[in-house]
């Protein structure tokens, strides 16, 4: 009973909060579901951007009035109803003789963003401060992908926007009680990889310790965000990102309010629910947690067949989302350090020390020299072996024998002539082999360096900048992801086409060019 007290109470909080926030889908009802299932465009994204010209409830009373009449053209009703996005930078043409440093320079520029030019007819949501986008099809922030793309902007002494970009995430934490995925109103019922605190980390290189105190409160929304209803589980118990584990520990997953399908990929999830055992809602459910990893589409959250109809994601603690949890206790302990708390300073260090053990215990696997996630189902590590698994060498929680399995395994098995591959499987998923992602290579080298395995940490860098620099003088881009198996084909799979842009993948190749100091190569 009391389980079922905690999840209505904190259903109808989160349904207070957003009630006045409404999504495309609850926007236009019946005329979402028609564009969505249609041909009209390819990517279900494009439609969930859309800005509608005029108030969406005189659109829907026209659309009622004109759907059954005959003749009635609904491509055409759409385009003189709202406003299509495009490539925001379709018109921006590199200049690949000017070489890769002046690229990534102009990229700033190209991805920047003005904050006061929201519609309120737009699913964009409102922000205090000017941002970076990725690119392409992304045209909102991303709350992981932002951490990524601060690494180069802090090489390009754009302090400003890192502040401001921290501001918004702050702002997001305060208005919403979380980060949302991105923002936009159909992202608001999950969060990302919870890189805030880490972003506080980069600031505080520029700006001193003192921004650990003054965000202070955001890291505690943040933090009770991912842990609401953490005190009130047995073991082998979960609710949203919280799982008790068998010996008491509590540990994270990663989680979505809704069971319904994505709105940005309708279409698709539509059609994938109807392949999988699982009833629809636990399908869904467990497609939207995939999304607030970011690895969205992976192996890693699914059987060993490596199809997507088997997908268990809410079964799954990642090995990752730990670590990041781990630091972001570490960083709310050292908030109450700088203030002087000694008793809120030793609390939160304790819950750190708690965590760092859990990881060690749970997802540690000798056998495979590796860290693994858990399955809290079947009370075992999963079986794929991902470069997730190099998240405890960033965070210094493997010990000096582990982490020279770590990077054993990342020298004879991850790394190839192009980088680090992301997982051994080939499912046509974006995050499976042979795909390598930017802010994979860069938490694998840090981590290696911080165990002084500075050689191969220089060789994957190295592999990674060259991959890089060679797509950018065939095609003037940097991509969202590389294929680093075959380095002269392009990446795939993925619900997208390649995007290019890209501001993860340009944070990144800065950063590492720099601490590497390499022009060219």
């Amino acid at each position: 009973m009391k389980k079922t007290l905690l999840v209505l109470s904190f259903a109808s909080v989160f349904s207070f909060a957003h009630s006045q926030i409404l999504t495309p889908r609850q926007l236009f009802p019946g005329l979402f579901e028609a564009v969505q299932l249609s041909d009209i465009f390819p990517d279900s994204k494009t439609f969930v951007d859309a800005m509608a010209k005029t108030d969406p409830a005189i659109i829907m009373k026209a659309y009622n009035e004109q759907k059954g009449q005959p003749g009635f053209d609904l491509k055409k009703f759409v385009f003189e109803n709202f406003a299509i996005p495009g490539a925001h930078n379709g018109g921006f043409q590199s200049d690949i003789s000017a070489g890769i440093l002046k690229h990534i320079d102009t990229l700033w520029q190209v991805l920047y963003r003005r904050h006061d030019t929201v519609s309120k007819y737009s699913s964009l949501l409102p922000l205090p401060n000017d941002f970076i986008v990725p690119g392409g099809r992304f045209r909102e922030t991303y709350y992981w992908d932002s951490y990524f793309t601060m690494l180069g902007l802090q090489e390009s002494h754009k302090t400003a926007i890192i502040q401001n970009m921290i501001g918004n995430f702050a702002f997001m934490l305060d208005k919403y009680g979380f980060i949302p995925n991105g923002t936009r109103t159909y992202y608001l019922t999950r969060s990302q990889p919870p890189f805030f605190s880490m972003m506080l980390d980069l600031l505080a290189k520029d700006d001193g310790e003192k921004v650990m105190v003054k965000y202070q409160p955001e890291l505690l929304k943040e933090y009770a965000y991912w842990m609401q209803g953490a005190g009130k589980l047995k073991p082998g118990q979960a609710y949203r990102n919280v799982v008790k584990m068998p010996g008491g520990e509590i540990l994270n997953r990663y989680w979505d309010e809704s069971d319904k399908p994505r709105e940005e990929s309708f279409k698709k999830d539509s059609d994938a629910a109807k392949l999988t055992k699982q009833n629809p809602a636990e399908f869904y459910r467990n497609i939207r947690a995939a999304a607030e990893s970011g690895w969205d589409f992976s192996s890693r959250w699914m059987d060993t067949t490596g199809k997507l109809e088997t997908i268990r994601t809410t079964f799954i603690i990642p090995v990752d989302l730990n670590c990041l949890m781990y630091h972001l206790e570490l960083s709310v302990a050292k908030s109450y350090q700088l203030q002087g708390n000694e008793t809120k300073y030793k609390l939160y260090l304790t819950k750190a020390i708690l965590r760092k053990k859990a990881i060690l215990k749970y997802s540690w696997s000798e056998k495979d020299g590796w860290f693994m996630d858990y399955d809290w189902k079947l009370k075992r590590t999963t079986p794929a072996q991902t470069l997730a698994g190099a998240f405890p060498l960033e965070f210094k929680i493997a010990d000096k024998r582990q982490a020279e399995k770590v990077a054993l395994a990342l020298k004879t098995k991850f790394l190839k002539p192009g980088g680090l591959v992301t997982t051994f499987k080939r499912t046509g998923q974006q995050w499976d082999s042979p795909n390598a992602w930017a802010p994979l290579q860069y938490i694998a080298i840090d981590g290696l360096n911080n165990y002084h395995q500075n050689s191969l940490a220089r060789s994957i860098a190295i592999n990674w900048i060259r991959t890089n620099i060679d797509v950018f003088n065939n095609t003037g881009k940097l991509m969202e992801k590389y294929n680093v198996l075959d380095t002269g084909l392009k990446a795939g799979g993925g619900e997208y086409p390649l995007q290019d842009g890209f501001g993860w993948t340009n944070g990144v190749l800065l950063n590492l060019l720099n601490h590497y100091h390499i022009d060219q190569l």
